[in-house]
């Protein structure tokens, strides 16, 4: 089954809230070698003005990923995870993730592009703190292979 073009537009529902940790956020840090210390001492990102440790900017991935988890679950979206590549990330923040955040996130699909025989489908979380502010839109474009 091909991509279903029809996913563009499509809105799910939000995820269950996330709840950042610091293990989490030092475990992130130390698996993408962010070495600055407000990724992993409190002490030094409260001298920076944040409650607890920062997350690296890529750990929004970790929330994004809960969305994208729903879209390869639809039915009938026409994607198949064995021929799922990730092409491209963005993140546009408002402020950092810190420990002790409670986020969710909503996905939409915002493009499909046929290529050749399979497709690139673009989506957007916009991932959103426990008081309903927005934190950071993480975009993904996703690159489908066709079906031989």
């Amino acid at each position: 089954m091909p991509v279903n073009p029809d996913l563009v537009g499509r809105a799910f529902a939000p995820t269950a809230p996330y709840l950042v940790g610091r293990e989490k956020v030092r475990e992130f840090a130390r698996a993408v070698l962010a070495t600055d210390p407000q990724h992993t001492d409190p002490e030094a990102a409260r001298a920076l003005g944040y409650a607890d440790v920062v997350a690296p900017p890529t750990f929004a991935m970790v929330i994004q990923d809960l969305t994208l988890q729903q879209l390869l679950a639809e039915p009938d979206s026409g994607i198949a995870l064995e021929r799922t590549i990730h092409a491209e990330q963005r993140f546009r923040y408002t402020r950092p993730i810190v420990a002790g955040d409670e986020l969710t996130a909503q996905l939409a699909i915002t493009g499909v592009r046929a290529v050749g025989k399979g497709a690139m489908v673009t989506s957007e979380a916009e991932i959103r703190d426990a008081a309903g502010e927005h934190v950071v839109t993480a975009t993904s474009i996703l690159l489908i292979g066709g079906e031989e």
